[in-house]
């Protein structure tokens, strides 16, 4: 990047700091993707003029997008990389070095079975965890990274139940999130999560019956009525944390599964990214729970989803839950756009049905990569050998950064379409898009 805005600042000396940045901007992001030095995508530029300039390095840099989606509104941030917030890939396994508790969850059978697995770590007891936070100085992504090194261990007093944050001119999906704990041992480059970073470490209640609790008066509740789409709620945790990454120490999924017996106006989802289903084998269940892969290639786990189970041990995981009787939840997201992407995902989708039948499927949800502009400075610097940032992501029509609608409409209609050679009944819905992309890809909701 140094070497972009060198080039610049030489080159066109009348251009002022933001018109510097962008330039140098598109010339580290075309030099990046297509390994060309800087100097000589600009030899090859047409005009010293700003305007003709950057329409040129923008055409070059989103060749697919077309007008519609205004190639000219790409986001152009300043780029600044910080060694300190480099992620270094360490051993998967995850190994808390502290076990700190709040007084109030004190002597938890939690509390006591993370003890008990991690005899190392030094444990430690506060008041409370929001007074703890407020001793602390400010949180930065090199303390998320080191976030797996600690676990907290509090007893949750609000924010037990929300509404999925369906994106703004999204159509509502109408799911409800059981909120058990936050914060994720994976390490997903698109992860949302990055961007709140302000929790030092792993939060895990210890108090679930509270929220079994709760559960009956927020069933009841109009705000719980007026989101619910279809005839049952869709519930589940896995929206700020993976539901079963810990369950070999939480074991929650046993007392979730016995408490949803007697709710069987509701579907309950474990979504995962482990192959930790042993509590759930065991666990005799009412039929009304789904569990929840999400999958993609196994190039793009390998380089984009660190610590999670392989693509293989997802799928044989899912094999053998559907054999138990649970319903299983299949979610292509998020789908990237790369040379290649057709047969790539084209080969998972062939492996989901060497695994399962299609009656044993729930639901399929597909969804391409989008996150907020603020996110990509963040995959930067934690991942900066990433390529996810090489595709062509423009704000969409919720300001997030997504790829073209036309790529989009692509990856969708193809997607469907393969799904649908091994049944035309399948449940497909898409996550995070408006209603006019559900029409172009010829979907309707409610999908059940």
């Amino acid at each position: 990047m140094k070497r972009s805005h060198a080039l610049v600042r030489a080159g066109f000396p009348r251009f002022g700091v933001n018109k510097t940045q962008e330039i140098a901007r598109l010339l580290y992001e075309i030099s990046k993707r297509d390994h060309v030095a800087p100097a000589a995508i600009l030899r090859a530029t047409p005009s010293a003029d700003f305007g003709e300039l950057k329409d040129h390095l923008l055409h070059k840099r989103f060749p697919r997008a077309s007008p519609h989606d205004k190639p000219s509104k790409a986001f152009l941030p300043k780029l600044s990389l910080d060694p300190a917030a480099r992620l270094m890939r360490r051993r998967g396994t995850f190994n808390p070095q502290r076990i700190i508790v709040e007084e109030s969850a004190r002597n938890s059978g939690l509390e006591q079975r993370l003890r008990n697995a991690f005899p190392h770590a030094a444990c430690s007891e506060i008041p409370s965890f929001r007074a703890y936070l407020a001793t602390q100085e400010k949180f930065g992504i090199a303390d998320y990274n080191r976030r797996r090194d600690t676990v907290f261990v509090i007893r949750a007093r609000h924010d037990f139940f929300k509404r999925c944050p369906c994106t703004k001119g999204a159509v509502p999906c109408g799911y409800h999130i059981f909120n058990l704990g936050f914060g994720c041992i994976y390490e997903c480059s698109y992860c949302y999560l990055q961007e709140y970073a302000n929790a030092p470490g792993i939060i895990v209640p210890a108090n679930i019956e509270y929220f079994f609790d709760r559960f009956t008066r927020y069933r009841a509740s109009p705000a719980a009525a007026a989101w619910q789409r279809g005839p049952r709620m869709r519930i589940g945790t896995g929206e700020f944390s993976d539901s079963l990454m810990l369950d070999h120490f939480t074991e929650y999924s046993l007392p979730i599964v016995e408490f949803f017996k007697r709710h069987q106006d509701a579907l309950f989802e474990f979504k995962t990214k482990s192959a930790r289903i042993d509590n759930l084998l065991k666990a005799p269940h009412g039929g009304n729970i789904v569990l929840s892969w999400s999958l993609n290639p196994q190039k793009i786990i390998d380089e984009n989803e660190w610590y999670t189970a392989p693509l293989s041990a997802r799928l044989d995981a899912a094999a053998r839950g559907a054999e138990a009787g649970y319903a299983i939840g299949l979610h292509l997201d998020p789908v990237f756009h790369f040379e290649g992407w057709e047969n790539e995902y084209g080969a998972v989708i062939e492996a989901v049905f060497d695994a399962l039948r299609p009656r044993n499927i729930a639901w399929i949800s597909l969804g391409t990569l989008r996150f907020r502009p603020r996110l990509k400075q963040i995959i930067e610097n934690r991942f900066p050998g990433n390529t996810i940032l090489d595709g062509e992501l423009l704000p969409g029509y919720d300001r997030k950064l997504r790829y073209p609608v036309s790529i989009r409409h692509a990856v969708y209609s193809r997607l469907v379409a393969m799904l649908r050679t091994h049944s035309k009944k399948l449940p497909i819905y898409l996550c995070m898009e408006d209603r006019s992309m559900w029409e172009m890809v010829g979907l309707k909701f409610p999908f059940m």
